[in-house]
């Protein structure tokens, strides 16, 4: 399982500014509907603008796919290599839970096709992955930024190695 050093900074009772938390980020979840698959929740807001008083650890909530309204997700995926293990679409976002379920049309393209109400802003941190649309498709590796924009998608680990995405996401309008 991949990790990072989490640093998050705050404030004190006299106004200072601190390091409130500087750990590897206390809410990871293994999705067993698909062994390999790990999901590390660093931040997690449910309001904008944001409320940046407090000290409470905001990831330290119960698993969820997507956004709240006017809430935002910051996290690390790591996704296996597709030929390593299996996985149970349905398992997967149950346990993620998602409000944004592949359909029986979706799962034609692959079966954990999905769309969310969020725009994503994601970095391959290592290894590749495919990220494939309703048409077509396209490699990303190490380095490169994606923005998802509410789109029907699925990430394919073709590779034999672990991939692994930071992602931010941010409670959006449906797309069409």
């Amino acid at each position: 399982m991949y990790q990072t050093n989490r640093i998050v900074t705050g404030h004190d009772e006299a106004g200072k500014a601190i390091i409130l938390f500087a750990d590897k980020g206390q809410n990871v979840t293994e999705i067993q509907s698909w062994p390999g698959l790990f999901v590390t929740e660093l931040w997690v807001t449910g309001e904008s603008p944001i409320d940046n008083s407090g000290s409470d650890d905001a990831s330290l909530r119960p698993m969820r796919h997507d956004p709240t309204a006017h809430g935002t997700i910051f996290r690390l995926v790591e996704i296996p290599p597709e030929s390593k293990t299996s996985f149970d679409p349905k398992g997967i976002f149950g346990e993620l839970g998602s409000k944004n379920k592949p359909s029986k049309a979706d799962s034609a393209r692959h079966p954990t096709m999905h769309k969310t109400n969020s725009i994503d802003y994601l970095v391959v941190l290592k290894g590749t992955m495919t990220m494939a649309m309703e048409e077509g498709e396209i490699e990303i590796s190490q380095g490169d930024c994606i923005v998802q924009r509410g789109t029907n998608h699925a990430w394919i680990n073709k590779s034999d190695e672990p991939c692994i995405l930071a992602a931010i996401l941010i409670d959006a309008k449906p797309a069409p």
